[in-house]
């Protein structure tokens, strides 16, 4: 993951209009120290302090005079600044970090911000740490949480669609893709992310909830919903592999019966074709999709 790019330079500048308390300055003077040294358990330290200071002071209610009004919203936003920093310098040292440290600091981090913006980039290194530091299996608890703060997120979104679906809890299955496929379309270039870095990626998040959710339907028989959705996902499906070869299969399935209900020709012809995409492709499936498409040619040609 690249790191996205954030300039606080004017932010000593902004806060200096007001004076700040020597405590806050201190802890987020040693902060940005340590994390210019890339010292990983000083920065989580730090940063856990830095926040819980500016968190205080936020607390405290506002003047009653407009004038001074007015400089505590300015102080407000200084500090809304130095919180977003510090779960900055949280965020980046974790993605530099050995795998141990990262799974160690963003786990800090999730109790010191569990809505953050750079927590909300973060997941996908946090499941490579801790699959390398071999803790996968504690991923689902973390990603099921991150969803009470974070609903929208596509990395806890994917990781959970596909291991139900693995799992065949179809209902959680469908109802992650669901939301994943929801989040992707609303969801703007993350920043720091190159535009086709994202393509890729937002290609990648709607090829997988969709094929889920048709998948899904497919296995229940919804033939409306299952030609929805893996047509959806169809463009995505690069090259000939055993996820394209099931979706043109299950394709040919929904089509064929839905032409039938119909009494539609062009669709069970459409139907044929995907189902002689799917034999074309060598697997499990090709000789099934192959007969498929014999059987859906016969009954074709008794239609008019």
């Amino acid at each position: 993951m690249k790191l996205s790019v954030l300039s606080f330079a004017g932010l000593i500048v902004a806060g200096g209009l007001i004076a700040a308390p020597d405590d806050l300055d201190d802890s987020f003077q040693a902060l940005k120290d340590a994390e210019a040294k890339k010292d990983a358990a000083q920065v989580k330290k730090l940063a856990a302090e830095t926040i819980e200071l500016v968190r205080k002071e936020i607390k405290e209610a506002a003047p009653e005079s407009a004038a001074d009004r007015e400089k505590w919203k300015k102080r407000v936003g200084y500090l809304e600044e130095i919180q977003a920093h510090a779960e900055y310098a949280v965020f980046s040292t974790a993605l530099q970090a050995p795998p141990e440290t990262t799974v160690d600091i963003l786990a800090a981090l999730e109790e010191m911000s569990p809505k953050s913006k750079y927590l909300d980039q973060a997941y996908g290194a946090y499941f490579q740490a801790l699959t390398k530091t071999g803790a996968a299996a504690k991923i689902p608890a973390v990603a099921e949480k991150a969803l009470t703060s974070l609903p929208a997120n596509e990395d806890c979104l994917v990781f959970l669609a596909g291991n139900a679906f693995d799992k065949q809890q179809l209902d959680r299955a469908l109802g992650f893709a669901d939301r994943l496929v929801a989040a992707v379309g609303k969801r703007g270039k993350p920043e720091g992310l190159a535009a086709a870095d994202w393509d890729r990626r937002r290609a990648q998040l709607l090829s997988t909830g969709y094929w889920i959710a048709g998948m899904v339907h497919a296995q229940r028989q919804q033939f409306y919903d299952a030609n929805r959705d893996l047509r959806a996902a169809l463009p995505f499906l690069g090259g000939a592999d055993q996820r394209k070869a099931a979706t043109l299969f299950q394709l040919g399935v929904a089509n064929y019966q839905l032409g039938k209900i119909k009494l539609s020709k062009a669709q069970v012809l459409e139907a044929v074709k995907f189902s002689d995409q799917a034999a074309a492709i060598p697997g499990p499936l090709a000789q099934e999709a192959w007969h498929n498409a014999q059987v859906m040619r016969t009954e074709a040609g008794k239609m008019r």
